[in-house]
């Protein structure tokens, strides 16, 4: 059939068919006698696909590449792209509505009795342009991609087999209270420290029962996802970088897979009766921990069972967070330097207070003077 034709078929105009061509994203043949397109059946399928992915919004170069991986049979490459384009939807959705939310209180601020003060309404929109901004600017520096096929061996590697009693803290309001550890360690800065002990208070804290359904975020190549699944749960996870989440489909295939992270999970409002994340909450900063939070809190079902458990590595506070930092200037430690200034390690009392605002009941265990597992459950 000739441009016209397929157009009429596809719904589309002719205009876009051509510059799909320009784009090389379908090459029909042409007629040798006057030079006329002349499309067959196949092209007709190619477009339309390409109609059904422009539909939800997918870039041009993604669709190049969805596309190259359908010319090779590769179901898991076409759904790998078809996740990232449903997760920059969600983010699109998260951001929305927290647009309308912000409309919502200035609506009220404007209902209010007495004069309306302007400063009010320029303060909302302040905070929600800083929000935008943090969800916007968050991007994988470390390129876990290329971590992935080492990374198990490497989280081994750094994993120290010194024995450590865990320390259990109920909630606590004061900083005094948060009791008082080493602020230098004695042996160079390890990330993953007591890594395997973490792991299993975790599972410990979240107590999965059968059926249960959880969601680990930055699950990484699934190592606490799992110990959960062990425990019949059905677990879900999400993480931003694909070969992490190619070497968990290998290890765990029961496991559901998705592209994602903290900051817009793609997921309906509560779908999960319990949310984990381990050693990845520490790479947002701020702003993007307190949105990861309501995220984590949006996914999560209303029930008085649902709980949030949260393994990381934590300062106790800001006096501790400084303390570290003056160490590792001092002893010229270039590992924790480089640590501390590319990561954002919470501070557990502030952690705790955004949870309790939030309307949880929280209790941590200290690992180390830095690592700490925190579990909130709903008040």
């Amino acid at each position: 059939m000739n441009i016209k034709e397929a157009a009429s078929r596809l719904g589309i105009s002719a205009r876009a068919i051509r510059f799909y061509e320009e784009k090389g994203l379908i090459q029909p043949a042409k007629q040798v006698s006057n030079g006329y397109r002349t499309y067959t059946e196949n092209d007709i399928w190619r477009l339309q696909t390409i109609a059904a992915l422009r539909e939800i919004g997918m870039s041009l170069q993604d669709i190049t590449h969805a596309l190259a991986e359908i010319d090779q049979g590769n179901q898991q490459g076409l759904e790998e792209y078809l996740e990232l384009q449903q997760a920059v939807m969600y983010a699109q959705w998260v951001e929305l509505k927290r647009m309308m939310d912000t409309t919502q209180r200035m609506i009220d601020l404007n209902r209010q009795d007495g004069a309306l003060d302007v400063s009010h309404l320029h303060d909302l929109a302040g905070s929600a342009r800083r929000l935008r901004e943090a969800r916007q600017n968050w991007h994988d520096r470390w390129n876990y991609d290329k971590q992935a096929a080492i990374h198990d061996q490497r989280v081994q590697t750094m994993t120290d087999t010194e024995d450590y009693t865990p320390q259990a803290d109920s909630t606590l309001s004061t900083t005094a209270s948060l009791g008082h550890v080493q602020t230098t360690a004695d042996k160079p800065f390890n990330l993953y420290r007591n890594y395997d002990e973490a792991l299993e208070q975790t599972l410990q804290s979240i107590a999965p029962q059968p059926g249960e359904t959880g969601l680990d975020i930055g699950t990484g190549t699934g190592n606490l996802a799992g110990r959960m699944l062990r425990q019949g749960a059905v677990m879900t996870g999400i993480d931003q970088s694909r070969e992490m989440l190619r070497t968990c489909r290998l290890k765990y295939p029961q496991m559901q897979v998705k592209l994602g992270n903290f900051l817009a999970l793609p997921f309906a409002d509560q779908s999960f009766d319990f949310v984990v994340s381990s050693f990845a909450f520490h790479h947002l900063g701020p702003d993007q921990q307190q949105l990861a939070l309501e995220e984590i809190q949006r996914v999560l079902k209303t029930s008085g069972t649902s709980r949030i458990c949260l393994t990381d590595l934590m300062f106790r506070d800001s006096a501790h967070r400084d303390a570290y930092l003056r160490h590792a200037k001092v002893t010229g430690d270039k590992e924790q330097q480089r640590a501390l200034h590319e990561r954002h390690f919470p501070l557990l009392d502030e952690l705790h207070c955004r949870l309790t605002h939030l309307g949880y009941e929280t209790k941590h265990v200290r690992h180390n003077e830095l690592l700490h597992t925190v579990l909130a459950v709903p008040l």
